[in-house]
């Protein structure tokens, strides 16, 4: 017959292990998401204010939308003897935040673009990169400048240069938040420091509560 004192180590043996599991059960899970998977609009939400891939997205598809439609790329792009050279500067991060992840991938999604639409040629990004890092332990040069950017276009025997910037307008009213980012970008002739091609895309993200 077992005692009290055996009946209460059980019982506590029990409780414990009743308590591991529920606490495991609690506990953070991951979650494979995307095309292919049982939870394909993993993405959809919005995590927070900061742009994420969705929006890095729009951006870029809404500018390649305009860029692809322009007088500039039918006549002169498509149209012409042979596929020119572009460079893609990297876009200056004119909001408040500390995004350099986010800046990084924007770049990349521009240059992917220019590749996809089969008909202009891209700088190697090792080499621009390259340049840019150069020209960056200059402490009397601005790597943004529009002028140093068409001189490195130059010497990279680009073509054009595209070249942008993104800004952000953060409103706060009452327990509300509304982040507006615009995308503004550029196309460059080299030679002649000539703008062909001027947009503005906008994305708006909003926080409540």
């Amino acid at each position: 017959m077992k005692t009290i004192h055996q009946k209460s180590l059980y019982s506590v043996g029990f409780l414990v292990v009743v308590l591991a599991l529920a606490a495991a059960g609690c506990g953070p899970r991951a979650y494979r998401g995307g095309e292919g998977t049982d939870r394909p609009d993993i993405d959809e939400p919005a995590m927070s204010l900061t742009l994420d891939r969705l929006d890095l997205a729009y951006l870029v598809d809404r500018t390649f939308e305009t860029l692809e439609a322009s007088r500039f790329w039918r006549d002169t792009v498509v149209r012409g003897p042979e596929r020119p050279l572009m460079a893609v500067w990297p876009i200056q991060n004119l909001t408040s935040q500390h995004i350099d992840d986010q800046m990084d991938a924007l770049l990349q999604s521009i240059q992917t673009r220019v590749l996809a639409t089969g008909q202009a040629r891209l700088v190697a990004r090792d080499l621009q990169r390259d340049l840019v890092r150069e020209i960056e332990v200059r402490q009397d040069v601005d790597v943004f400048d529009p002028a140093t950017a068409g001189q490195l276009g130059r010497q990279l025997g680009a073509k054009y240069f595209m070249t942008g910037k993104l800004s952000g307008v953060d409103e706060r009213i009452r327990n509300q938040r509304r982040m507006q980012y615009i995308l503004f970008v550029q196309v460059v002739d080299v030679e002649t420091g000539e703008i062909v091609f001027q947009n503005e895309a906008a994305r708006t993200k909003s926080l409540k509560g």
